[in-house]
């Protein structure tokens, strides 16, 4: 499975990076720098549902999206139209993503980043805070109930916000008990990559009002977003990754007609 093959390669790229700086520096280094606070989920604690709009290059199941990447561009336009937050790939093998366009944007921008990658390891979260995140993903199918918890732990100790991301009941039951607040549920099953629209309304319901819940994957259109029921906010990549107008693109999405 296409998931697990990811993690594979990202222990592989864990150990490789702890080989240059090991954990313990890297967490002093994360720890001298302010604490964050927890902006992500802030910007998403709001009256209409907000956006995460994603920077990326590449994807397992569309291949190459961007042939020309100005990821700096994408990402002021993203903030330009009214994005809440702004997600970033930083896996380099299926994605093509790179920690260095995370700390460019983050400091191009005003609003908060998101580093999405396939966390494994503790050490990702503190490398995240270093590289200029205000948020990271951890995904339920990757991680056991405990190991959630000690993320959020740690994330919370750095001031970052944690988006927990499930496909399944089973992983949102896991999600709620290892304390997380904002919960994602992918309609795209990440093992098998095959999008669902109702994985998300089916799933929606085992979710209380006080836990921000955003819906991933397959949205395209302002129906899209209507059709999910009462959400917090979504996350959105290939279709304004696609768009020739970025603000026009995220307009229709709002249902705001110019």
């Amino acid at each position: 499975m296409i998931l697990y093959e990811i993690a594979e390669k990202t222990r592989q790229r864990v150990l490789e990076l702890k080989n240059k700086r090991s954990l313990s520096v890297i967490k002093e280094e994360a720890f001298r720098l302010p604490k964050g606070k927890f902006l992500f989920e802030k910007n998403l604690s709001v009256d209409e549902v907000s956006f995460i709009c994603e920077v990326k290059k590449a994807s397992p199941s569309k291949g190459i999206i961007a042939e020309d990447f100005p990821y700096l561009e994408i990402a002021r336009d993203y903030e330009a139209a009214g994005a809440a937050a702004i997600s970033v790939l930083t896996e380099p093998y299926w994605f093509l993503g790179a920690a260095h366009y995370l700390t460019e944007i983050s400091e191009a921008v005003n609003i908060p980043v998101l580093r999405k990658d396939f966390t494994v390891d503790e050490y990702q979260i503190y490398e995240a805070k270093i590289i200029g995140a205000s948020a990271v993903l951890l995904i339920c199918a990757l991680l056991d109930t405990d190991t959630l918890r000690e993320y959020i732990k740690i994330a919370d100790s750095l001031g970052l916000s944690a988006l927990v991301e499930a496909h399944d009941e089973e992983e949102v039951h896991s999600a709620l008990d290892a304390g997380a607040r904002i919960i994602g549920v992918n309609n795209r099953n990440l093992k098998t990559f095959e999008v669902n629209m109702q994985t998300c309304v089916n799933l929606r319901k085992l979710v209380p009002e006080n836990i921000i819940f955003v819906a991933e994957s397959g949205i395209k259109t302002r129906e899209d977003i209507l059709a999910l029921g009462k959400i917090d906010a979504v996350l959105i990549g290939e279709t304004l990754m696609r768009s020739a107008d970025i603000k026009v693109e995220l307009n229709a999405l709002k249902g705001i007609k110019k």
